[in-house]
């Protein structure tokens, strides 16, 4: 006979599954969800400066739509290209842990999206959190497709420092009244410097410090009392920007989606690539004044620049009464001096990595190859019976790394890679110190040219990396924002003049340095930078100016395969695009 079974049995059931569902929402919070975005790559008419142009976009946005995600998410992006250009987006500062296809840079890690075409980025957020960035990675297409890359922590996880009342995005831009395309083909083409930009942007609008644009300003309305959390991103072409709030002070959180250790500054500098977060607590009172924001470009080359200022406009709400702040008084912010080389090495030495239990800083204490790479400009010869506009009218621009003058290949070189048919798409003997030394901040030598080719270094995995970037006075020198994908690396130390490889890693911060992926070789100086190359796959390095890039400041690592299963290079995916 069969036994009744206890009255409380579906009770018990129900507690036991309602146990399971939670168990498997832990699971699911713990391994992140899957977000899925659709980019159109699309033409926008976009009228500034009372020019109207046909502008390169992400879904008809000018900036582009914002990505947000968790830590420990994953991401697919739809990417379907609308317009004549081929295109490639890259998505700043994410790590591409063994998903390199996913990367972005033509030719590189893949071939162009072609017209009517489209490709689908797949990567996870592995351990990174904070203010990132997507761009256009294919000649000067980024000046209009971008946008912000929002990481947000875990969940129940939150921010080393204050919560903030409200989370702000601060993009600053520049914008050309004509075709950014045509301005690098003709400079390419003539060898001459580029035209520059007509006028700096903040959140893609100029302010009222330029022609016809006092309505395209921006206004970031604030309560007293409050602390924001604003997420400032240099999406600038060719410009490294100072940036300032009048009469305010803010505090320094984060910089390239790695929290620092917190300093307090009323002015700052980012270059292109890079992201600073800061809080900036209001004033407890109403002010009866509203406060400029500016950006403006620092800048110690030798050629022509855009020597303008964007402002935005920060308004204070009052709690009672509706005031017009045509009224008030508009207060002006100090900004350091276009060549303010002193400050900028005073204000990038104040990061410091958080360095603490839930935040280490991971810099190789050992290393296992020392790499010494010169940055700056060139000249190639002039093309038989013609003349060029570039130095002395008798040569063209051009900049290199060690020499070498990056030249892009006809197909990407990771395909290239991973199918082992490199023969004739790169070589692996890129130099690792200068072929010819000679005094880098001082008299250049005679001969300028440089040498063209596709070369790249090959890295074991997990080798420990110390690479000094030095800076060259040859067509004078020139601070260099230079960016690794798929890594951050930790700057152990800086410095003006030649490097001495016998006194200055003496002064090398082993404990706390900051950690980004885009830093600045100092004018007329050196960074000394260290990196685990614990991601495999083919990796370009190049200056974020992007007329530099364009002349050749580039190259590329090499990763190789580790041993565990976690360690190698994923398949590429299907719809891998065919150049």
């Amino acid at each position: 006979m069969a036994t009744a079974l206890p009255h409380r049995f579906p009770s018990m059931a129900l507690a036991m599954l309602f146990s399971f569902l939670v168990v498997l929402l832990l699971l699911e919070h713990a391994a992140g969800e899957t977000r899925h975005y659709k980019f159109n790559i699309d033409y926008h008419n976009v009228t500034r400066l009372c020019h109207t142009r046909t502008v390169l976009t992400v879904n008809r946005k000018f900036p582009g739509p914002r990505l947000v995600a968790r830590e420990g998410d994953r991401v697919i992006v739809k990417v379907v290209n609308h317009i004549a250009n081929n295109v490639t987006l890259h998505w700043h500062g994410i790590r591409q842990l063994t998903t390199g296809w996913s990367d972005g840079p033509s030719y590189i890690t893949q071939c162009p999206i072609q017209t009517n075409q489209s490709y689908i980025y797949n990567f996870t957020i592995t351990g990174q959190r904070g203010t990132l960035w997507w761009h256009a990675h294919i000649s000067w297409l980024r000046v209009s497709i971008y946008g912000p890359m929002i990481i947000l922590p875990k969940h129940n996880e939150s921010y080393p420092f204050e919560k903030p009342h409200k989370e702000v995005i601060i993009m600053l831009g520049e914008w050309f009244n004509s075709d950014p395309e045509a301005i690098i083909s003709q400079a390419l083409q003539t060898g001459g410097g580029p035209n520059v930009s007509d006028a700096y942007t903040i959140n893609g609008l100029p302010g009222p410090l330029y022609n016809c644009s006092s309505k395209d300003t921006y206004k970031l309305k604030v309560t007293p009392g409050k602390t924001y959390l604003l997420r400032l991103i240099n999406a600038a072409l060719n410009d490294e920007l100072f940036f300032s709030i009048a009469n305010h002070t803010v505090t320094v959180v984060e910089g390239d989606a790695i929290y620092t250790k917190p300093f307090e500054t009323d002015k700052l500098l980012i270059s292109p690539g890079q992201t600073t977060n800061v809080l900036l607590k209001t004033k407890p009172e109403f002010p009866n004044a509203s406060f400029l924001m500016a950006a403006r470009p620092y800048f110690t080359g030798q050629g022509t620049f855009d020597n303008s200022t964007t402002v935005g406009i920060l308004e204070y709400e009052h709690p009672t009464i509706h005031k017009s702040s045509k009224n008030l008084t508009l207060m002006q912010p100090t900004l350091p001096s276009i060549n303010a080389t002193g400050f900028v090495a005073n204000f990038t030495g104040k990061f410091r990595s958080l360095a603490d239990a839930k935040f280490p800083a991971n810099v190789p204490k050992m290393v296992d190859r020392k790499f010494f790479f010169t940055v700056g400009l060139g000249t190639s010869p002039c093309p038989k019976n013609t003349t060029c506009q570039g130095p002395n009218n008798s040569s063209k621009f051009a900049a290199s790394v060690n020499n070498v003058s990056f030249s892009f290949p006809s197909v990407a070189m990771l395909q290239a890679y991973y199918f082992g048919q490199s023969n004739g798409v790169y070589t692996t003997d890129f130099p690792t110190q200068p072929l010819i030394p000679f005094n880098y901040t001082g008299t250049g030598p005679n001969n300028t040219n440089v040498i063209n080719g596709t070369r790249a270094v090959v890295l074991q995995f997990n080798t420990s990396v110390e690479l000094v970037l030095q800076d060259t006075s040859i067509l004078g020198a020139e601070s260099h924002p230079l960016h690794l994908h798929g890594y951050n690396f930790f700057v152990v130390g800086q410095g003006f003049g030649n490097f001495d490889p016998n006194k200055d890693p003496a002064k090398f911060n082993l404990l706390d340095p900051m950690e980004r992926n885009t830093a600045s070789v100092p004018s007329g100086g050196w960074i000394a930078i260290r990196f685990f190359a614990d991601n495999p796959g083919v990796w370009f390095m190049h200056c974020h100016l992007d007329v530099h890039t364009s002349w050749g400041l580039r190259m590329a690592w090499i990763v190789l395969d580790g041993p565990g299963p976690n360690q190698k290079l994923q398949l590429p995916p299907s719809d891998l695009p065919k150049c």
